[in-house]
């Protein structure tokens, strides 16, 4: 899986957000911001990203995902 599936998928699954990735398509590192995680604790956010991407996880296709999340504002 290619980081621009990644990053498109993971767009797809998280209403107006804008993806950044960094690594090679197995082991990754994605930056998540969308004001959807405005008042969410850092885990619920880092949980609704892992359940976009859940059955590559689950299948392998993707070994690991690190994940940064942040609201509009926290990323000035």
């Amino acid at each position: 899986m290619t980081l621009e599936e990644i990053q498109a998928k993971i767009q797809m699954g998280i209403k107006n957000s804008t993806v950044t990735m960094g690594g090679d398509g197995c082991s990754c590192s994605t930056k998540v911001v969308s004001s959807i995680f405005e008042g969410m604790p850092l885990l619920a956010r880092q949980k609704m990203v892992l359940a976009v991407m859940n059955e590559e996880i689950t299948n392998g296709t993707l070994h690991a995902l690190s994940i940064k999340t942040r609201t509009p504002e926290e990323d000035v």
